[in-house]
Order: structure tokens, then sequence, then C-alpha cells
């Protein structure tokens, strides 16, 4: 008779898991510029390694897949060659019993496909394509180049006016971004291989809360060259091409539609997440930097842009997305239905809704949503809940946006997709009527929903606010002749629109809605090149000694996060919702940072994802 025992088969399962958790933060923390074809053949051995044995496609096949891709990652295999490990993959993705063998040999001929370039300046060239190489995360990641090993060593030593003006080289909204950033720089911070991404975003917080950015003076402006340029649009990306372009000696309008300046940061974020003042700081530190005229009140249409383009030496046209896009339901007219956008947009004006005793729904699942929802607690409203037709983590939002609207009293209903609206008797909003859904196949990298077999569902509501997304108004510039395509203005990749010398896109306008930091950084490549084209090459000064990097501290330490007021206080105003962190923490944060601009990849020729 064999006897049980409760002791684990293999003893070794517990220190193996361990293992795996440090190779998934590798894997998590890929170095951005890794040659994408040897980043696949570490995935294949891995997959090899993890083989039982009993079936020969995957026992025998994927170690033979890898030894065919290494020859390819060291530019000695053919096209034959290729086609060899192509029909290899095949059979073993084909013919193997279980995910071990068919997922990774599918997921090579996925990779094959997807980088086809890189395999083909392997097999031709000899070496990997350009813009492969290794650089420092943080500052790659960062869609304006930002230094940020360079103000975070700034900000430990204590030298916050000059941290601010390390982020402003390449940002003029240091502010803005330490409070609404969403910090795709810290996705693959290397510290993770160690414990957890450096907080980026609170310690620029830090360092605008001990100097704000209208107290620092800006670089010195260059000679005045006699260059007009115009921007039109005063949002994050407009104004950050003014403030580079009058560095740079030219002189600058910005056209402004509404009365004042600051675009979706004003206008689309509540002032819970980024005061006003704040804002202000920021703009008060752009007006420093040369000769900016600023218009407010000017509607620009095709006639006024006519006159614009004919007077200026350059147009940067960075209009934004401000046009809400509505619901295509039943119902979707009565009274009561409002566009997330136009909402934000009048709290932004100072006219604060008031929704007490009311129940709001808001249709959406991304930023705008949760604003919108917590905007809607703030204005006094009974009950507030958030329709989304997918699931909770397939939102867009970030996912403490959706915590603090749910620690707020927001209540989620996922999986329910809007049918049509009911009405009163008066032809005022009653209710919100969905269609259950259900998860399925995965599309464009997300489980899409399909309607599921069940009853309706009927969601009370006075008011709904339409967060389903924004459109770019483009008739005005069609109309003057520049071109569209898909709601946005085109542009090619240095940011000149299509069919003309002089004229610029950026921001929003040309990409969709975006994030704060991609506006900002479409407006300094935009002041960048519109620089080139007026004849130019400015070398913007930077007298900021950033302060020697000391030894790494490698011992794991937790992350200190950025706290919220208690819920129960902060959904009673709209106060800012976020406090920042203490010296004794900013000190413990910045002393996690590896500082790789110098201790790696940074120190290396074309180690750094920077312009001047």
């Amino acid at each position: 008779m064999t006897r049980l025992s409760i002791a684990p088969r293999a003893r070794d399962d517990a220190g193996v898991a361990a293992v795996a958790e440090r190779f998934s933060r590798r894997v998590r923390t890929v170095p951005p510029g890794t040659c994408p074809l040897a980043f696949e053949l570490s995935f294949l051995q891995a997959s090899a390694a993890q083989t039982c044995g009993k079936c020969v496609p995957c026992r025998d096949g994927l170690p033979q897949l890898a030894a065919m891709l290494s020859r390819v990652v060291s530019c000695e295999a053919n096209e034959g060659d290729v086609a060899r490990m192509r029909a290899l993959a095949e059979m073993v993705r084909d013919t193997s019993d279980c995910a071990i063998g068919y997922e990774a040999a599918g997921a090579l001929l996925d990779g094959l496909a997807a980088f086809s370039d890189e395999l083909e300046s392997h097999l031709t060239a000899g070496r990997c394509q350009k813009g492969v190489g290794q650089t420092v995360p943080c500052e790659t990641l960062c869609p304006a180049h930002v230094d940020v090993p360079g103000y975070i060593a700034c900000v430990a030593a204590g030298a916050y006016a000059d941290a601010v003006n390390v982020v402003r080289k390449d940002n003029p909204f240091p502010t803005a971004c330490a409070f609404v950033c969403e910090h795709p720089c810290e996705a693959r911070c290397r510290r993770a291989l160690i414990d957890a991404p450096v907080n980026i975003r609170g310690i620029k917080r830090y360092a605008v809360d001990a100097a704000s950015a209208d107290t620092v003076a800006p670089p010195p402006r260059s000679v005045d060259t006699a260059r007009t340029v115009a921007v039109i649009g005063g949002g994050p990306s407009g104004l950050t091409c003014a403030y580079f372009c009058a560095l740079m000696g030219h002189r600058v309008t910005v056209f402004e539609a509404r009365e004042r300046l600051g675009g979706m940061m004003r206008y689309g974020i509540p002032a819970y997440r980024f005061p006003r003042e704040r804002l202000d700081e920021d703009i008060r530190g752009i007006m420093q930097a040369g000769t900016i005229t600023v218009r407010c009140g000017v509607e620009v249409d095709a006639e006024t842009l006519r006159d614009i383009a004919g007077t200026f030496h350059a147009v940067y046209v960075a209009v934004g997305a401000q046009a809400g896009k509505g619901l295509s339901l039943p119902g979707a007219q009565a009274e009561g239905v409002l566009s997330a956008v136009d909402l934000l947009g009048a709290v932004g004006d100072g006219a604060q809704p008031d929704f007490s005793g009311k129940r709001v729904v808001v249709v959406g699942g991304g930023n705008v949503a949760m604003d919108c929802a917590r905007t809607a607690i703030r204005a006094g409203a009974e009950e507030v809940s958030v329709v989304y037709r997918r699931r909770r983590e397939d939102m867009t939002a970030l996912a403490a946006e959706v915590e603090s609207a749910v620690a707020e009293g927001v209540e989620l209903i996922t999986l329910e997709a809007p049918e049509r609206i009911e009405r009163d008797g008066k032809g005022r909003c009653a209710a919100l009527v969905t269609r259950p859904q259900m998860i399925g196949p995965v599309k464009r990298g997300r489980p899409a929903p399909v309607a599921a077999d069940k009853p309706e569902r009927l969601i009370p509501a006075d008011i709904v606010l339409v967060a389903v997304g924004q459109d770019v108004v483009t008739a005005p510039f069609e109309e003057f002749g520049m071109q569209a395509d898909r709601g946005c203005l085109v542009a090619d990749e240095c940011l000149r629109a299509a069919g003309f010398e002089h004229i610029f896109v950026g921001g929003d306008c040309q990409t969709g809605p975006a994030t704060v930091i991609r506006a900002i950084a479409a407006g300094k490549v935009a002041a960048r090149n519109i620089d080139e084209h007026l004849g130019f090459h400015h070398k913007l000064a930077y007298e900021v000694e950033v302060p020697s990097a000391l030894p790494n501290d490698r011992t794991p330490m937790g992350r200190v996060e950025l706290g919220e007021r208690p819920a129960r206080e902060r959904k009673r105003d709209f106060l800012n919702v976020e406090t920042g962190m203490s010296r004794e923490e900013v000190a413990q944060e910045c002393g996690r940072c590896l500082r790789c601009d110098r201790f790696g990849c940074g120190v290396l020729e074309g180690g750094r994802e920077q312009y001047a």
C-alpha cells in the first residue's frame, strides 16, 4: 500500500516561483531600444525550458527554433534559413499537444511578421536597423524626453529651482505634469528589477511645490530674429511651441478661442485634480520666455486662417480635440443628456453644476468618465454610476482614478451597453436602458464584448453624461485647404501640414485625443522644426549643473506613493485631492534612482534620447 504525503512532490516549486517573479520583472522592464528579434529569442529559450518532454514537436522543436533564431540574431542566417524556421514553427504550432509548444511557436511566427523590417536588416545589412539600441528608459519613454535622472538628482540635493529648469529644458509645464501626467516614464524603470519603479511624478510634484514655476526664471532668450510665428490654440501643445519659439528669439502670437489659456488642462481636467492656480503658475512661467502676444476670444475660421497664413512666417495649428462625441441612441436628445466635454468645459469657466438630489449616470470608461463621475459627486448628486460595456480591468482610465472614484461613492456598472434613454412625460431623461454583455474574443489587444442572452437593464437617471470620446473640429481648416483624415488634420512625421511649407500641425488635432505630455512633446517638435524652417538652428542655453551620481543603493525598498485626502472630506469640495511627499519621503524615493544616465547605457554614445 502506497502511503500519502502532504509534502509537495516538487520541493523546489516555491523557489521556482520566486525566480519566476524576478524573471517577470525583467520582462516587464525590457529596455526600450532592445532588438525585437533578440527579445523573441529570449522568450523562445524560456519556453523551451518549460517543455515537459511528452510531445516531440515541443520537446525537440522549440530548442531547434531557438538555435535557428539565434543565427538570425547573430546575422549569420539567409532567406533559406528563415523559410525553414517558418516551416518548423508552423509544424510545432499545429501539432504540439499543449499551449507550451503551440503558443511559443505562434508567438515566433507573429514576431517574424511584426518585425519584418528588423528581420530584413539582419539578413541583408548584417546589423540591427536604425533606432535599435538601449537608451535610458525614463528619458526615452517620456514623450518629451525630459532628463528625469537629472532633475531627480537636483531634488535629492535640495536644488529645487534647478530641478524645475531641468524639466523646462524639454517641457515648459513642470507643474501640470507633476499633477496630471500619466507618467509613462515609470513604465520600464530599471529600479523595478529590484523592487518597484521610482515615483517620478511624485518627485516632480515635490520640486514644483518647493519652487513654483513662475518664480524660477526661464533660460535666457536668444537674439531677436524678427521672424513671426502664429500659434492657433492656447493649450499644452500650442503654449509649448510658443515657449520654445520665443526662447529661440522668434516673435510669437497665440490665438485662443476661449477667454483664458490652458486648453483642456483648464477646460477638461477638474480643479480637484489640477488646481487652476497651479496651472497659472506654468502659464506665467511660459510668458516670461520672450515676445509672446496672446489674443484670447478669437475663433479662427477659414478667412482668419488665410490672413494669418499670409501674415506670419510660420503657423502652428494646435486646436486640440474639444468637441464631445454623442450617443446615437433613441432618446439621446432628451433634456438631461449632457456631453462630458461641455460639462467639464463649463466647470473650467467657473460654472459649477448643481446636481443636488439627482441620479447621475456616466457612460464611458476613460479618464474623462471618471472626471465627470467625481465632479457629479462634488456637485451634490444623490447617486452616481459609471456604465461601461467592457470589464473594469478593460477600462482605459488610470487604475488610481477608478479606485478614487469608487472610494468617493461612484458605482461601477460593467458589461452593460447603452441601448436607449427613457423619457418622462415632459421629455426629460428618466432612465438609461442597457443591454447586458459578455466578454468575448480578443480584438486589438482587448477582449471584445458581445451581447449576452439576458434581459435588458433599466438604470434610473435624471442626468446622463456622455463620455465616449472627443472629436476635432476640422471644417474651418479643410475649407482653408488643409487635409483631414478620419477626423484629424494630416501632417508628416515632422508635423508639417500636408500641402503646406510653413504650416505645422500637432497635438490632439493631429493624433486624436491623447495625453497632456504627448501634446507637449508635439509642441516641442514643432518649435524645433519651425526654427529649422525659418533658417535657424538654435541651441538653447542650459546652465544647470546636475549633481554627480552617488553609488547605487541596491537595498530593496518600498515605493513611496502619493496619498489623497480622506474620501469623506474630498468629495465635498473641488480642492486638490492629492497630498505630496514629505522631505523624508522624497529623499528616500530619490535615493532609489539608479542613475541610468551615469551607470549604464546613458554613458554610451546614443544612449540618451535627448535634444536641446
